[in-house]
């Protein structure tokens, strides 16, 4: 090995690591911890696999839907990646709930959804679960604030 080469791998090994991603880990899905979210309708869960959501930086987080709940048009501000984990995804865009905008998407599909792009899910066809990469902080924003579960006072974190 060159000098060259030693000295490229020793910068590397020391750069600073992302939040979270400082030491090798395994996540297993049996040990997920699925909670509510008070953004989400009551049944929804989320658990959180790397980061912190409410952090600047980079997270890894899944979403839980079961069968028959909506998520009415919100909007996030961040960029997201979902990959659909199980289940069958049905997204539509808009700003209005439309069923005949919805598409389905079956596990192993990537969806890139840009960042303030208005969009609504479905768990039509039964439970669903995608993950979501993207670049904190989370943020929610629904198109119709009466369709906020946050908006009734009540908290389900």
């Amino acid at each position: 090995m060159s000098t060259q080469h030693k000295s490229d791998w020793s910068v590397t090994a020391l750069a600073a690591h992302q939040p979270d991603q400082d030491r090798f880990r395994v996540i297993d899905a049996e040990d997920l911890q699925w909670k509510p979210f008070s953004s989400f309708p009551p049944a929804a869960r989320l658990a959180v696999l790397v980061g912190d959501p409410s952090k600047p930086g980079p997270y890894l987080i899944r979403v839980k839907l079961p069968a028959g709940t909506k998520m009415q048009p919100h909007r996030h501000p961040e960029d997201r990646i979902y990959t659909v984990i199980s289940g069958v995804f049905y997204i539509g865009l808009g700003t209005e709930f439309d069923e005949n905008k919805l598409v389905a998407h079956p596990p192993g599909s990537v969806i890139v959804l840009p960042g303030n792009q208005t969009h609504f899910h479905w768990a039509k066809s039964g439970e669903y679960i995608t993950q979501v990469n993207a670049i904190g902080p989370l943020g929610l924003e629904y198109a119709d604030p009466a369709n906020d579960p946050r908006s009734g006072g009540e908290d389900w974190t």
